[in-house]
């Protein structure tokens, strides 16, 4: 009797051994990574940074999991590239032209082509990095690029041609700011928070921004005209530690890699939707107005801004880039895929 129970004592003992040591395994299993953004939660960066975490969870089977922190709660906007590259993020999202200089090559995206959407923007860009596997990313492993849709103005009173553009004072920030200068207007450094209080006060008389903020910060309600003049976007790259990625299981890599051109995809495309979106709410909400400049002040524009890329591709090759040929490739690309979206 006593045999037989030290048998079944020893074999529940077993079997509980089994249950433990499996559970450990499974759980050193488990990848945690951090993924830093800056943007707040609402706003479409932030939007893919989710998307993106729950594909990974879903596509690994729950070996990986992601721990997003939007808002800046785990690094500032300017420290996020530094932050992945010392280990202090695992994965962050930031926009280059926080730091003018640092990334010449992801410039030359955010000069004014002219792109009607941030899917067009987007795949040029994707296409581009792919192209070039540019040196300014060198330190960190590339996970997605995008570019927000094309900056347009919003302002108090109407815009309807580039003469009511002189003189105007308008919040904008990056390359744009350049490109209000000079086509006569009056560009204002502010946050963008600030910007409705500033509008109200008469302090400026609008907003140069992509248009989904008529809709996400209540922009309608204080900027009832909106002139499309498609300035320049603003890139975005989502970028891993080297270590980090270097570290990570060769199916998780496979994930990773395949999910790189869909993100990006994805990301423009429901951008691009919810611009539509804001501007039919702001329509119907707001009565917002929609500008289109003739075609002899388009021309007059492209005109205008065309030293800026001649500037580029001068500063580019000073620091030993192709400039001229990467323009040319930029260019090539838009026109692929301005003819595949149209």
């Amino acid at each position: 009797m006593f045999s037989r129970l030290f048998r079944i004592i020893s074999l529940v003992s077993l079997f509980a051994m089994f249950l433990f040591c499996s559970t450990t395994v499974s759980s050193a299993q488990t990848i945690t990574l951090t993924y830093a953004n800056f943007p707040p939660a609402s706003t479409f960066p932030s939007v893919q940074m989710e998307r993106w975490a729950k594909e990974v969870e879903k596509r690994t089977k729950g070996l990986v999991k992601v721990q997003t922190f939007p808002g800046g709660t785990l690094l500032p906007a300017k420290n996020i590239f530094d932050g992945v590259i010392s280990g202090a993020a695992d994965i962050g999202n930031f926009a280059m032209s926080y730091q003018p200089g640092r990334f010449p090559f992801s410039e030359a995206i955010d000069l004014p082509h002219g792109f009607k959407d941030a899917k067009t923007a987007t795949m040029v860009f994707f296409d581009m990095v792919e192209k070039y596997q540019p040196k300014e990313f060198e330190k960190v492993k590339v996970l997605a690029v995008f570019t927000c849709p094309p900056t347009n103005i919003m302002s108090k009173t109407p815009v309807n041609s580039l003469k009511d553009l002189k003189g105007l004072e308008l919040r904008v920030a990056g390359t744009a700011a350049d490109a209000l200068k000079r086509l006569g207007g009056t560009p204002i450094a502010m946050p963008q928070s600030e910007t409705p209080e500033a509008i109200q006060k008469g302090i400026v008389k609008g907003i140069v921004s992509s248009m989904e903020i008529l809709k996400d910060f209540k922009f309608a309600s204080y900027t009832p005209y909106a002139t499309i003049v498609n300035m320049p976007v603003v890139s975005f790259a989502v970028v891993m530690n080297k270590d980090k990625w270097n570290a990570l299981p060769a199916e998780v890599k496979r994930v990773f890699d395949e999910l790189r051109r869909e993100q990006a995809l994805w990301t423009a495309s429901y951008v691009d939707d919810h611009v539509k979106e804001a501007i039919d709410w702001s329509k119907k909400e707001h009565n917002l107005q929609i500008i289109n400049l003739s075609d002899a002040d388009r021309a007059e524009m492209t005109k205008t801004l065309k030293p800026m890329i001649d500037e580029y591709i001068k500063k580019a090759t000073a620091v030993g880039l192709q400039g001229d040929r990467i323009i040319k490739d930029i260019n090539e690309f838009k026109k692929k895929y301005e003819k595949q979206y149209k």
